[in-house]
């Protein structure tokens, strides 16, 4: 049977590109991959049922965490972490026209937002617009000379590549997982967690940390995010570098959070791999 793995599309994304190197790794026979519109639909569409995983983006190098992406587990609470894989992301201007007829450059708003020093020197009247995917935005610009996209080179098509990269930063990278509903994995090197603390109150986000510090675990990751109930009132994401040998330690730390916490979410213990 056929593994259906949600990403966000259109075909020629870097999270297609993703979705297939974490569908070979997790050694997925046959899988069956399909594109959908908006992160949030990628999410839906597991939490739904309507696939066996999802792809999802949840860090930039550059940008952060990616905020749908967040809000999304967040939201969804039966969701697994079975994988992460981080991708380095060079990014293309791609057009029919040359740089001097670019009134308009659309992309993913990370996208722009990686390319933002570039676009100030090169482009600095351009408007810019922003789209579902980078390759929704190749294919937007398609019969223009006056629109470019940003994106991946190996997704041109028809378009000139009119620069390349023009990342801001030369390392640019981001990191994906693959998400499951299946049950959490029991070894890894690493491991991610979101709560939500019981107190507003000075010394409460510390106490939850020195939850982790006092287990000598190594948090590589925090994050904030609004709760969306009150102003001021978070959540919170966190990841843990693991060894193979204290996996245990990962119930530990949400036994130990867990009075001080209104609610926690544990994603699993999980690999994570890089593509050179």
């Amino acid at each position: 049977m056929s593994t259906r793995v949600a990403y966000l599309g259109p075909k020629g994304t870097y999270a297609e590109k993703a979705a297939k190197a974490l569908a070979a790794l997790e050694k997925f026979d046959s899988p069956e991959f399909l594109p959908c519109k908006g992160l949030r639909s990628v999410v839906d569409n597991l939490a739904n049922n309507l696939c066996e995983a999802a792809v999802v983006p949840i860090e930039n190098s550059v940008e952060g965490g990616v905020t749908s992406t967040l809000d999304s587990l967040w939201r969804h609470k039966n969701l697994f972490i079975h994988r992460a894989l981080v991708l380095p992301i060079k990014h293309a201007l791609m057009s029919c026209g040359s740089i001097s007829t670019i009134s308009e450059v659309l992309s993913h708003p990370q996208a722009i937002a990686q390319c933002s020093q570039w676009l100030h020197d090169n482009l600095p009247n351009a408007v810019h617009l922003p789209t579902n995917s980078t390759a929704e935005a190749i294919r937007m610009v398609k019969g223009s000379a006056f629109r470019a996209a940003i994106g991946s080179k190996d997704a041109v098509e028809d378009l000139n590549v009119l620069a390349y990269p023009i990342n801001d930063i030369e390392g640019n990278c981001t990191r994906f997982v693959l998400l499951s509903q299946d049950n959490i994995k029991v070894d890894g090197n690493k491991a991610s967690l979101a709560f939500s603390l019981k107190s507003n109150s000075p010394g409460a986000l510390l106490k939850a940390l020195n939850c982790i510090a006092n287990l000598g675990l190594n948090m590589s990751r925090i994050e904030s995010r609004p709760s969306k109930r009150e102003l001021g009132e978070y959540v919170f994401f966190i990841d843990l570098d693991l060894n193979f040998s204290n996996n245990k330690d990962l119930k530990k730390v949400t036994d130990q959070l867990s009075p001080l916490c209104n609610q926690i979410i544990n994603f699993g213990c999980y690999l994570g791999s890089e593509i050179e």
